[in-house]
């Protein structure tokens, strides 16, 4: 097992450009499985459950980079604010204003992502990027300053027809384009297009992704 783990990986980031980050996916699966991948080199895991999350935390190395790929519970943000590297789940108003809160509260600038709906399935969530340029437009999220945007995270709907897999990353990395040049031009910081799961990352890599989120083709199914 732990081997397959560890070539999993290293074959994975060969295939990745240099300029694309993994975020291994390794919630449901249980630090020793976590520990596999590490001991291959892999640094940045992503969790969905904030139990979950803390938990691991607490028994694996102190340098891994935890990202927090789910949707976010304001109740919750709290308790991941101290640590937690990068949240691509920034899906409302909502939830940004919590993230700075807290994030103000903890002494820290916490990069987060903002999550775009484009995909036709109803259960994701993420504001539509017509929400998104009204929100961006009206200007409240200047005032966050303990909120680093650091670009945005979409996915694509789960189908089998590539053609519009590929014009809904193509519409993500769309966003992402004109956020950069009308809000972040001078913003090193935003950098990030996070798109690409086991199934679709390819296309992706294609369409302009600079971090993927690879969790079964990497670990298999889940364990718990």
């Amino acid at each position: 097992m732990s081997q397959q783990t560890a070539d999993n990986i290293i074959k994975i980031r060969s295939a990745l450009p240099d300029s694309v980050k993994l975020v291994a996916v390794s919630k449901f699966h249980p630090a020793e499985v976590i520990k596999e991948a590490y001991g291959a080199g892999q640094k940045i895991f992503g969790e969905s459950r904030v139990q979950e999350l803390l938990a691991k935390k607490e028994s694996l190395p102190s340098d891994i980079e935890w990202h927090f790929i789910g949707h976010l519970q304001t109740n919750k943000v709290k308790n991941i604010v101290p640590f937690i590297t990068l949240i691509h789940s920034g899906d409302s108003e909502r939830v940004l204003a919590e993230i700075n809160r807290c994030a103000e509260k903890a002494g820290r600038k916490v990069n987060v992502l903002l999550q775009l709906h484009v995909a036709q399935e109803e259960t994701k969530t993420g504001f539509t990027p017509d929400e998104l340029a009204l929100y961006m437009e009206r200007g409240d999220w200047r005032a966050f300053t303990s909120i680093a945007i650091s670009g945005v995270m979409g996915m694509a709907s789960f189908v089998e027809d590539e053609l519009q897999i590929r014009r809904e990353f193509t519409a993500i990395r769309n966003v992402f384009d004109e956020l950069r040049r009308r809000y972040f031009q001078d913003d090193g910081n935003f950098s990030v297009c996070s798109m690409g799961m086991s199934h679709d990352y390819r296309i992706a890599v294609e369409c302009g992704s600079t971090m993927v989120r690879i969790g079964t083709t990497i670990f298999g199914e889940r364990e718990y």
